[in-house]
């Protein structure tokens, strides 16, 4: 056993004696059908948190020859496989971690020699009677141990692309590594398994791969590793259920990934870190500052800034990825930066309607913190600072005050295109950007015989709190506003809700500029109630089905 070349399964171990220890062996089912064929090339990036070195660990520990793989993987779901016993143990491993060659050297010339020296230096304490050519030849090296005894290794690559992100502008030294890699790695007999993985895909030069031989399992395309890239839903539930947490509140804050082939996908290490410390927060500053958001989305892209508003209130955005470069340093348009912060977990991923939006409630208070930090970004800054005491004017139903605060928060977004129920729609939503704390928002919802614009729905720990339904208008009125509500009855998307329904109608008057808000309440009654019941309820207006409507 060395420190590179077959490096044993203590790694693995040590995750297996974690106290929270979520079992993805059977992820090595799906990688067996690669090994020793022409697709023996596998790149794999996630963000950071999201288990990449670990599965790196995982997989050294299956493959290495120097382990003991049935006591190493006893109790774990792989072991059931009919595919298990496979490759077990059966090949010499290389493993290297290219941050720790990084962190030793100056330049990228003085990496690579690192990285050959303590390489061959594993290689010629396991294989001592090999005549090597060259030395400094890492690739004719193996090559010489394969022709003298037909061994094959796998090589395991963690942090392959980490020089992408400590020599964002070399681009001499990131095509010189490339370069390095292509030559030990491709069309090589001695290779019987390749799986790198990292942040970014692979670097591209124009439309070209410099490793084409690689097949890409990214944030925007998983393929069939889709329940490998996070915790799944039925994994997180089990938590929850052994950590007595709050499974709506988990996903509130964790869930929002989603790909074809698996629906929901959970930040793996901020969910562990919630179940450690039994509470819900936003761990992912951890790991990394706001900073690193902020550079991105402070960038001078025409349209960037829309977009981050829109999605900040709720929207999705469309997004082409094609001419992203895999790097962190070329951007050409927004949709580059865009697709960048989808590989580093900022944003989840529409594949099928090509759509971008921030997945969940700890990315979104990222964006937030990114967003209120500085003059740019002082609109939204205004608005989320200012939506409390909307959000508490709309409970009182104080209609003056709310049409006042929408107003404001309609001026300092004023650069958004502002011409239809749609774009008012963004101002309302992080207008009540507050409001994420006590309810599920959904736009347009089927309620009734119609879609209502925006339905506030309070969560568990927020049932004291008004449901509203918010109807958007546009050059009419908050009347016309509040009759569609009744007449189309859409209360009744709410007729398991036990507590009062606000109604709001909002317009706004293109010629005047101005914001009107008209607010109604619905008390719930019991059928058949009449008399003295009816008659104390303050000031009823009518009845729509189960309810009053009555004014405060």
């Amino acid at each position: 056993m060395g420190v590179i070349l077959n490096p044993g399964a203590s790694a693995f171990l040590s995750a297996r004696r974690l106290n929270i220890y979520v079992d993805k062996s059977d992820m090595i089912s799906r990688i067996i059908p690669f090994v020793g064929t022409a697709d023996k090339y596998l790149c794999v990036s996630r963000p950071r948190r999201f288990g990449k070195s670990f599965m790196a660990n995982m997989l050294s520990a299956y493959f290495d020859n120097t382990v003991d793989g049935h006591e190493a993987f006893k109790g774990l779901k792989v072991t059931s496989e009919p595919s298990f016993e496979t490759c077990l143990n059966k090949f010499y491993v290389v493993k290297l971690n290219m941050q720790n060659f990084i962190s030793e050297s100056e330049d990228i010339k003085e990496m690579i020699e690192l990285l050959k020296r303590s390489v061959m230096w594993d290689l010629k304490k396991v294989f001592p009677d090999v005549s090597y050519f060259d030395e400094n030849n890492l690739g004719r090296s193996f090559a010489d141990i394969y022709d003298a005894t037909g061994n094959t290794f796998v090589f395991i690559i963690d942090e392959w692309d980490s020089i992408f992100r400590e020599f964002k502008t070399d681009f001499a030294a990131q095509k010189k590594y490339l370069d390095f890699l292509r030559d030990l790695l491709k069309d090589r007999d001695y290779v019987e398994f390749a799986y790198m993985t990292g942040i970014l895909p692979i670097k591209k030069y124009g439309s070209q791969s410099a490793l084409n031989m690689f097949k890409e399992i990214s944030m925007e395309s998983p393929g069939i590793f889709a329940e490998y890239t996070g915790f799944t839903n039925d994994e997180v539930l089990k938590l929850c259920e052994s950590h007595n947490m709050d499974m709506e509140a988990c996903r509130l804050w964790y869930d929002g990934y989603s790909f074809p082939n698996c629906e929901h996908i959970y930040n793996p290490r901020s969910l562990v870190e919630a179940m450690n410390n039994a509470a819900f927060a936003d761990y992912w500053n951890k790991t990394e500052t706001y900073e690193a958001l902020r550079a991105y989305i402070d960038m001078n892209f025409d349209g960037l800034k829309d977009s981050i508003i829109k999605m900040m209130a709720g929207s999705r955005e469309r997004v082409n990825t094609g001419s992203f470069q895999n790097d962190m340093t070329t951007f050409s348009n927004k949709d580059d930066v865009l697709t960048l912060l989808i590989h580093l977990g900022y944003l989840g991923y529409d594949k099928e309607k090509s759509e971008v939006f921030i997945p969940n409630k700890e990315l979104m208070m990222e964006f937030v913190t990114s967003t209120t930090a500085g003059i740019p970004w002082k609109e939204v800054a205004n608005s989320v600072s200012e939506s409390r005491e909307l959000l508490k004017s709309t409970w009182a139903m104080k209609e003056k005050d709310v049409a006042a605060g929408l107003e404001k928060a309609h001026l300092e977004t004023s650069h958004l295109q502002y011409n239809d129920e749609n774009a008012l729609s963004y101002t309302i939503s992080l207008a009540y950007y507050a409001a994420r704390d006590y309810y599920s928002i959904v736009r347009e919802m089927p309620a009734g015989i119609g879609f209502a614009d925006m339905v506030f729905i309070p969560r568990k720990n927020s049932v004291d709190k008004p449901a509203m339904i918010v109807e958007l208008k546009w050059d009419k009125s908050v009347d016309t506003a509040i009759k569609q509500i009744c007449n189309k009855h859409y209360p009744d998307v709410l007729k398991k809700f036990t507590g009062d329904i606000l109604l709001v109608g909002i317009n706004y008057d293109k010629k005047t500029k101005k914001h009107e808000c008209r607010i109604e309440r619905l008390k719930k009654i019991k059928r058949g109630l009449t008399g003295s019941f009816l008659s104390g309820i303050v000031r009823a207006k009518e009845r729509l089905n189960d309810y009053l409507i009555v004014k405060d």
